[in-house]
């Protein structure tokens, strides 16, 4: 049987958009993002729940945010 590759530092999925409705973050997008929290506010003790609320909190945001468009071109005449 083959063995699979465990990564030592784990990778954020790209979610696949298919015009529907957005999907909520999944438990392990929101982890990840608890911890990439963490490491940017140096490794120190803190709040493991607000870094996980803040991260659900962005996730959620950039999730149901609609993409904006480019504003049209003008031609100066």
């Amino acid at each position: 049987m083959a063995k699979t590759r465990v990564s030592a530092s784990p990778q954020q999925k790209k979610s696949r958009s298919n015009g529907s409705k957005p999907t909520r973050p999944t438990q392990d997008d929101i982890a990840l993002r608890a911890y990439h929290i963490y490491l940017e506010r140096g490794c120190t003790p803190g709040d493991p729940l607000g870094d996980w609320v803040r991260a659900e909190r962005e996730l959620t945001e950039t999730s149901i945010k609609p993409r904006s468009k480019p504003a049209p071109k003008t031609v100066a005449a």
